[in-house]
């Protein structure tokens, strides 16, 4: 099986590459990234000499480099997206750019090439806030920010691809993913890398705001189950129960360091900022998907893992955008 998967040197692509490449001898992978801020080679050093592996610099929106790359494979994974909201308030068109017309690219070079399955890996902030209850696939979208809009804009032109020309589309919608190789300005490695610090951990409001987390292995796991049991033209929510308000992650953070509670330091909400959101995950369990890793230890891990990996973190805030983190979180 050939794979081409964008956004490969991000966070949750890179993972997912590793996973892939360590489970199947028999896969390959093209890795099509364009390599924005979020993007760093380092997630992948221990395979980069991998045969089976390679690596293209490049934008999904550049539709002949995509063709180039698409006739020759079976699968393509598409992670590629602008992902953080807060960016995505002060800077949206860069987000439907990617999100939605990039998609739209390799949508069409799937369809020209009738490539075995298309993945789609969208999010669960595509339904909005909810206040009571599990977001359900068959959910209307209810996105509240430029990201999660985006986000909804690739998944419903993906799924038009399957109505009309029965394009073999997946979409997966994943709660909040934590673990290694996270960009350090999402909350979990912000506030981990931060404590470790003596930095304050910024809280937005009253940090009572309630995300259902992941663990990026997992979410990988129930990638792979989807992409050899999933059925065409379907979308699967994939969580974890582990629903935690924004303060509860932020105490276990400093507890687990030895950092003093008053490092947790409350700012002003974000603009947008949905109260909660929840998956419910039958439909992917029901292909014999469970989460393998209880949240704490998990937790424990990824703060093990930004412990012994400074240099890779350090070098991100502290010299390629040390003016960002100083400016939107210190």
């Amino acid at each position: 099986m050939k794979l081409l998967v964008t956004g490969g040197a991000g966070f949750i692509g890179s993972n997912f590459i590793r996973y892939i490449l360590n489970k199947y001898q028999h896969y390959s992978v093209i890795n099509l990234d364009k390599f924005t801020y979020a993007g760093n080679l380092d997630n992948l050093r221990d395979i980069e000499k991998d045969s089976r592996y390679t690596f293209v610099e490049g934008d999904i929106y550049d539709s002949p480099l995509v063709e180039s790359l698409a006739k020759n494979i079976d699968i393509i994974v598409n992670f590629a997206a602008e992902t953080h909201v807060d960016r995505a308030i002060m800077e949206p068109g860069s987000f439907i750019q990617t999100d939605v017309l990039g998609t739209y690219v390799l949508l069409e070079a799937a369809k020209k090439f009738k490539h075995e399955r298309y993945i789609q890996i969208s999010t669960d902030e595509v339904y909005g806030n909810i206040e009571n209850g599990s977001s359900r696939e068959e959910d209307p979208l209810n996105p509240s920010n430029p990201y999660s809009a985006s986000k909804a804009g690739g998944d419903l032109l993906a799924h038009s691809y399957w109505v009309t020309y029965k394009l073999p589309i997946i979409i997966t919608r994943s709660s909040n993913n934590f673990g290694p190789y996270q960009y350090p300005e999402k909350v979990i490695p912000l506030f981990i890398t931060n404590a470790i610090d003596d930095l304050p951990l910024p809280l937005y409001g009253d940090g009572k705001n309630v995300r259902d987390w992941i663990y990026v292995i997992d979410n990988c796991e129930a990638i792979d189950v989807i992409l050899h049991k999933g059925k065409e033209g379907e979308i699967y929510n994939i969580g974890a129960g582990n629903e935690k308000a924004n303060i509860e992650i932020a105490q276990t953070i400093v507890e687990e360091l030895g950092k003093p509670i008053n490092l947790i330091k409350h700012v002003k909400d974000r603009l947008g900022h949905d109260r909660r959101y929840s998956l419910d995950s039958t439909k992917i369990c029901r292909l014999g998907f469970t989460p393998r890793y209880e949240f704490k230890e998990a937790l424990r891990e990824t703060i093990k893992w930004y412990k012994e990996n400074e240099v890779w973190w350090r070098r991100i805030k502290e010299v390629e955008f040390k003016e960002y983190f100083n400016s939107a979180y210190v």
